[in-house]
């Protein structure tokens, strides 16, 4: 047996040192799940940064723009927040209009969704077809008209009839998604509940949603983070203050001359999200991860 030149064991080290190439076109495992978690960790530092600066800001007696770590730790901010009139009626608004808002798109969703996923008519097209397109209508060009039909019919400045309109403008996108989760419910346990007698109300109520409810859910958070952030309507068809929704309300903290309370703004936007991330937690928990047609059909 003869021993390796020189050349090749020096060539043979070479190749065992030198790093490995990654391809971009067939990237390896590892490759992938550094580059995903890259990314994930970049785009969560995006979604970071005005969280920091909201909570660092809230704390500092003389907050700015840029996000520091506050010398003296306050809560003067949030003292200052906490006042019936500036915060807790527009909050008590909000929860009226964006819950109200919700309830009745749900409710009517569920309605108009019914037929168009268990009923195959010659409209059901061009129908899906309409809604997709009211989706596509930027609310801003049609506030001018029903700014003044809301006059007409006496509706203007009225929690109500601002949650009507809201509650049409969701509609659309609403029966677009619950129409997609109730396709997913097998039409067996209707026909078997039909057969014992139920009628088509019953069978939706008992049955139907029932089975529904991530999607009855999904379908309820959007909706209600929808017009939970919503400034533009209420700001255009509510006119008094005591009426207003704390998305319109947040407005005060920018002074007329351009000076802004930054430490008041930031005390003000963490107590304005609380509403959302406890109803998004309150869902979840009820929901639990299990899917609700788990073993529903046999065989």
């Amino acid at each position: 047996m003869t021993a390796p030149s020189p050349d090749v064991a020096t060539a043979a080290l070479a190749d065992a040192t030198s790093p490995r190439p990654v391809s971009m076109s067939a990237p390896n495992r590892r490759t992938m799940r550094w580059l995903s978690n890259g990314v994930l960790i970049g785009v969560g530092l995006l979604f970071a940064l005005p969280l920091v600066w909201l909570i660092t800001a809230s704390l500092d007696a003389k907050p700015s723009l840029a996000i520091a770590v506050p010398d003296v730790i306050t809560f003067d901010n949030f003292r200052a927040i906490f006042d019936p009139k500036l915060t807790f009626k527009p909050l008590w608004n909000s929860v009226l209009l964006s819950g109200g808002t919700a309830i009745l798109t749900v409710i009517l969703a569920a309605l108009a969704a019914y037929p168009l996923s268990r009923y195959r008519m010659r409209v059901t097209r061009p129908f899906l077809y309409a809604i997709l397109f009211g989706t596509c209508l930027p609310i801003t060009a049609m506030m001018v008209p029903v700014y003044s039909l809301f006059v007409q019919i006496k509706l203007i400045d009225s929690l109500p009839g601002t949650t009507l309109f809201m509650t049409a403008s969701s509609l659309p996108i609403a029966i677009w998604m619950l129409k997609n989760f109730m396709d997913s419910v097998p039409i067996e346990l209707e026909e078997a509940a039909w057969v014992d007698g139920a009628s088509s109300m019953r069978t939706l109520s008992r049955i139907v949603l029932p089975l529904m409810r991530p999607g009855i859910a999904v379908v309820f958070i959007f909706v209600f983070i929808q017009a939970w952030g919503n400034f533009f309507v209420p700001f255009v068809l509510l006119l008094s203050p005591s009426k207003q929704p704390a998305a319109v309300s947040i407005f005060n903290f920018f002074g007329s001359n351009g000076s802004i309370a930054y430490g008041q703004l930031a005390a003000y936007s963490i107590v304005y999200s609380l509403p959302v991330l406890a109803l998004y937690v309150l869902v979840q928990r009820g929901l639990g991860g299990s899917s609700a047609l788990a073993g529903a059909v046999k065989g």
